[in-house]
C-alpha cells in the first residue's frame, strides 16, 4: 500500500505538470494562429488505390505457402512479367497517335455517422473532388455506410449530397457492413443498389422524438418557469414548462408530417419496395432486408470491392481534417493518461495477487 501511495503522489504531478503544460502550449499557438484563406487549408485529399492493396495481400499470402525454391521461380516469373507488361506499355503508346482511354474507375467514399451526422462536411469535400474527374456511365461511386441514425435535418442533408452523385448519371452503390438505419437508411436509398452483410441492420423508417420534462418538479419546489412567445405554434412543447394537450396534437402532427416526407423519399428512389409495408420503423437484417427489398444483394464490402478490382481500378477517396497543434497534444496527453492509468491498474491488481 505505501507503494501505491508513493506512485500515486507520483502520477498526481505528472498529470498536473502534463495538464499545465498543454494549456500553456493551447494558449500560445491560438494566439500565434494565423487566419487561413481557402476552404481546404484544414485539410487534405487522401488517395489510396485498392488493387495495389488487396493485390500484395494476396501475393504475401501466395509467397508465404510456397517453398524456398518455388518462391524464388514465382517471383523471377513476376518480375519478367512485369518487366514485359511495362515494355508492352510502353510500345503501345508510342504506336498510338490518340491518347490512352483511361480504364473504368471505381471511386470509394466512406461515411461513419453519429447522431448529427458530423462526416458529412468531409463527405461532401469528398464527392466534390470525385464528380471532378468521374465519367457518367463509365464510372461507379461505392459509400461504405454506417449510421444508424440522428438528427432529421442533418441526414437529410448528408443524403443530398449523395443525390448530386446520382444526379450527375454515376452509378452509386450503397454497402453496409453494420447498420444503416433511419437516417442511415434515407442515404443509403440514394444509391443505384445497395449491398449488406448477412447480419447488418436497415430500416427503421420512422420517426422519433423525446423529451423529459420537470414541470411537477419545479412546480413542487415552488419554482415558476414561463416561457413568450410569439407566433401561435413557436414553442409546442417544453422541458420546464406545463404542456398542453393543443401542444402534443401539433408536435405529433409535425412528427407525421416528417415521417410522410421520409417515405416519399424513400419511395421515390426504390419504387419497388413497398413503402407501406416497411415504413412502420422496424428494422430489418440482412437476409431479411433482402425479402422485403430494402437491400439488393447480401454481401460484405470487401467481398464486393474485391471482386471490382477484376473489372475495375478502385480507388478510395477521403477528405481528412488536418489536427491543430493543441489537438495533437490533447490526443498525445490522453494516450499518455491512459497508459498511466493502465499501469497503476495492473500494478494494484499485482499488489492484491501477491
Amino acid at each position: 500500500m505505501e507503494f501505491l501511495t508513493e506512485y500515486g503522489l507520483f502520477l498526481a504531478k505528472v498529470v498536473t505538470f502534463v495538464i499545465a503544460a498543454v494549456v500553456v502550449v493551447s494558449i500560445i499557438f491560438a494566439a500565434t494562429q494565423k487566419d487561413k484563406d481557402g476552404e481546404d487549408d484544414d485539410g487534405e485529399l487522401q488517395i489510396r488505390k485498392l488493387n495495389e492493396r488487396y493485390r500484395k495481400l494476396r501475393e504475401s499470402i501466395q509467397a508465404r505457402l510456397m517453398s524456398d525454391q518455388e518462391r524464388k521461380a514465382w517471383s523471377k516469373a513476376k518480375k519478367k512479367k512485369e518487366k514485359a507488361e511495362k515494355k508492352a506499355g510502353k510500345a503501345k503508346k508510342a504506336d498510338s497517335e490518340a491518347p490512352e482511354e483511361t480504364p473504368a474507375r471505381i471511386y470509394v467514399l466512406d461515411f461513419d455517422g453519429d447522431i448529427k451526422a458530423s462526416d458529412t462536411d468531409p463527405l461532401r469535400r469528398a464527392i466534390d473532388a470525385v464528380l471532378s474527374v468521374a465519367e457518367p456511365g463509365k464510372d461507379e461511386v461505392v459509400i461504405r455506410l454506417e449510421s444508424g441514425g440522428g438528427l432529421v435535418h442533418s441526414y437529410g442533408l448528408a443524403a443530398a449530397q449523395l443525390d448530386r452523385i446520382r444526379s450527375k448519371g454515376i452509378h452509386l452503390t450503397a454497402c453496409v457492413d453494420k447498420v444503416a438505419a433511419s437516417g442511415g437508411y434515407m442515404m443509403a436509398c440514394v444509391a443505384d443498389r445497395i449491398v449488406a452483410s448477412p447480419f447488418a441492420i436497415l430500416g427503421s423508417i420512422g420517426v422519433v422524438a423525446q423529451l423529459p420534462n420537470f414541470h411537477r418538479l419545479l412546480k413542487r419546489n415552488d419554482v415558476d418557469f414561463e416561457v413568450l412567445t410569439a407566433g401561435e405554434h413557436k414553442r409546442t412543447m417544453t422541458i420546464f414548462g406545463e404542456n398542453t394537450d393543443k401542444g402534443r396534437e401539433k408536435f405529433l402532427a409535425d412528427l407525421e408530417d416528417t415521417h410522410e416526407l421520409f417515405k416519399d423519399y424513400v419511395g421515390e428512389r426504390r419504387p419497388d419496395l413497398d413503402i407501406a409495408a416497411v415504413a412502420t420503423g422496424d428494422i430489418w437484417f440482412g437476409k431479411r432486408a433482402l425479402d422485403v427489398k430494402l437491400i439488393d444483394e447480401v454481401k460484405t464490402s470487401d467481398e464486393y470491392l474485391i471482386e471490382a478490382c477484376d473489372r475495375a481500378d478502385v480507388v478510395s477517396v477521403s477528405f481528412e481534417r488536418k489536427r491543430t497543434l493543441p489537438e495533437k497534444l490533447g490526443l498525445a496527453t490522453s494516450a499518455a493518461l491512459e497508459h498511466t492509468v493502465w499501469k497503476v491498474l495492473s500494478a494494484f491488481r499485482n499488489q492484491k495477487i501477491q
